[in-house]
């Protein structure tokens, strides 16, 4: 069995009381979509619409884009994985640290994966270094935005010059928006007309905390480029209750404003109260925050039933480094003082 490099494993022997280790909405699922996956009887004895139909038409009401220019599958992985399994890049570009999956789906198909480093003392910020390294032979660009686990959002300017760079080269450039809705970010959703080698990753799993049901979407200027990605997949990837629950959130008014407020004020907190512990935490703009001690701390958390993401499997960060999901304002007080206790006593 493969290792498993990513949050939310709670599944072991040892018993977690608290899972930070994900960042997914701490406000939880809209009371809609707990309504909505509810027992339908006949409905979930059929098979599901393999074309995601209804849901499709809310998404492109949603995001001003045709239902040919949108595609869903059982979770962003899974259409990361489709994407490399389709395009077949030969050389694929990454910022590190990053998200793994990207570097995991394109190795499986024999892809060489070149890493662009982000740098602590600037912030892990993405910059115009990243240009210089998009070469004509590089087949196609993965970018987090904002990017996982730093949570740092790299700016439109700089967006669209590597949008134009890899148009230019023929490049295909994957764009991860899966936490943008946490924050005041802008998403390359206008750019889509203008670049067919762009292609925007979303996902429910992270806004609407629908980590289990799997969920996400692609979307592309090219409509048949799309239909090449969607023969990658599986029949059925995406539930009936999975489409159920998409419909009901994309339903939930005020979601986006409500969850934005409470994470920004519970990101400002545990930022102070984590700064006050003598960590060193990184201002990152998303649901999450990237920490340092002197020492590491998740075995130590973990005996204590609290799990957080321990960032060595991260390309360029060490054992040292920890990501926390922000929670509840009474979540993250058990986290400070958990911490407390390992780090002081």
């Amino acid at each position: 069995m493969r290792p498993y490099e990513h949050g939310g494993d709670i599944y072991g022997d040892r018993p977690i009381r608290l899972d930070f280790s994900v960042n997914t909405n701490p406000l939880g699922m809209p009371e809609a979509v707990r309504r909505a996956i509810g027992d339908r009887g006949a409905e979930d004895e059929r098979y599901p619409d393999p074309h995601c139909r209804l849901l499709r038409r809310a998404l492109s009401e949603r995001y001003g884009i045709g239902p040919e220019h949108i595609l869903c599958g059982n979770g962003a992985s899974d259409l990361i994985l489709r994407l490399c399994a389709c395009l077949r890049p030969k050389t694929v570009l990454l910022p590190a640290p990053t998200f793994s999956e990207y570097g995991r789906s394109a190795a499986l198909f024999g892809t060489t994966v070149r890493t662009v480093p982000l740098k602590a003392e600037n912030g892990f910020a993405l910059d115009r270094a990243f240009l210089s390294a998009l070469t004509p032979d590089v087949d196609m660009v993965f970018l987090c935005n904002p990017n996982n686990p730093t949570g740092q959002l790299c700016g439109p300017a700089l967006l669209e010059e590597i949008a134009a760079k890899c148009h230019e080269n023929g490049t295909y450039l994957a764009a991860d928006e899966c936490f943008i809705e946490f924050t005041d970010g802008q998403s390359m959703l206008p750019l889509l007309e203008r670049y067919p080698r762009l292609l925007i990753l979303r996902a429910f799993t992270k806004i609407y905390a629908m980590a289990g049901l799997r969920l996400g979407f692609l979307l592309s200027g090219d409509a048949r480029l799309l239909e090449r990605i969607a023969a990658f997949g599986a029949e059925w990837s995406v539930s009936t209750v999975a489409q159920r629950a998409g419909l009901a959130a994309l339903g939930s008014a005020g979601w986006m404003e409500r969850t934005r407020a409470f994470v920004a004020e519970e990101r400002r907190w545990l930022t102070e109260q984590l700064t006050a512990l003598g960590l060193t935490v990184w201002p990152g703009r998303a649901n999450y925050l990237l920490v340092r001690g002197n020492r590491p701390v998740y075995a130590a958390l973990l005996e204590r039933g609290i799990m957080v993401r321990n960032c060595g499997s991260f390309i360029g960060l060490d054992e040292n480094y920890f990501r926390v999901g922000i929670k509840t304002r009474a979540e993250n007080e058990i986290l400070i003082e958990a911490l407390k206790e390992v780090l002081y006593g």
